[in-house]
């Protein structure tokens, strides 16, 4: 049995995954952790956390990943980071308690998400002259903008574009720069999330489409990478290692 630590227990994803947790046969909720809590059953902090740990899956807020990462190195409990928005500050956190403890980082949950990525990629090779468009559509709370998931994208195809520039936004007058990668974002209403890679010659187009129906894929991807993650060595490990091995 795989015991879970769900911090921002108190959140949307927080609440689906202490679900599917519950749901599922092979894991148990260990702990609730989020710092709104005012008592019961979910913790204010993690120095009040008593259970049996074997990961932790964050859905919380960027800001609170360098503490968060403290506590799981000093428990050595590998955790799966849902949050997106890491300024580099964060990012060395990360580096750094990988080389003491396993961490699952990636943009987006979603293996539909990371195939994606790697369609894109080997589509971007295969067609080197073609211009490549990202649009992504979210709700309209979301706070940043480009996506992590459209970055992750966008990437993934530099990988094969190693020479290729972003380009976040399009307005003014000027030619699209041919080595360019644009990325277009929408906000509105409660859309969960869908990305669209085009890829654009004189005559075709390739659009390869990933549309979230529902925010609990987020949650189910979230433990498939926790059951990934337990028992591996110390280091970073993202959703493309789940696919690559599938």
């Amino acid at each position: 049995m795989i015991n879970v630590l769900v911090y921002g227990a108190l959140g949307r994803m927080g609440s689906i995954v202490i679900n599917r947790v519950e749901q599922a046969e092979d894991m148990a909720v260990a702990a609730g952790v989020d710092v709104y809590s005012k008592g019961g059953a979910v913790y204010a902090r993690l120095d009040e956390v008593t259970e049996k740990v074997d990961v932790v899956i964050d859905f919380s807020h960027h800001t609170l990943t360098p503490a968060l990462l403290d506590w799981c190195v000093s428990k050595s409990v590998p955790i799966v980071l849902c949050t997106t928005g890491h300024d580099e500050g964060e990012k060395a956190a990360i580096t750094a308690a990988a080389q003491k403890i396993p961490i699952f980082f990636s943009a987006n949950m979603s293996m539909g998400i990371a195939l994606l990525a790697d369609l894109a990629k080997r589509a971007a090779a295969l067609f080197p002259e073609a211009d490549v468009e990202i649009v992504e559509a979210h709700h309209n709370r979301k706070l940043d903008a480009p996506s992590g998931t459209a970055l992750m994208l966008a990437r993934s195809i530099q990988e094969a574009r190693p020479d290729s520039t972003l380009k976040l936004g399009r307005a003014g007058m000027g030619k699209r720069d041919k080595n360019e990668i644009g990325i277009q974002s929408v906000r509105m209403g409660n859309l969960p999330g869908t990305h669209v890679v085009c890829i654009s010659t004189d005559s075709q187009t390739i659009e390869l489409k990933h549309e979230a129906h529902d925010r609990s894929l987020f949650a189910d991807g979230a433990l498939t990478a926790a059951r990934y993650l337990v028992g591996k060595p110390a280091g970073v490990y993202d959703m493309r290692g789940i696919v690559a091995e599938r």
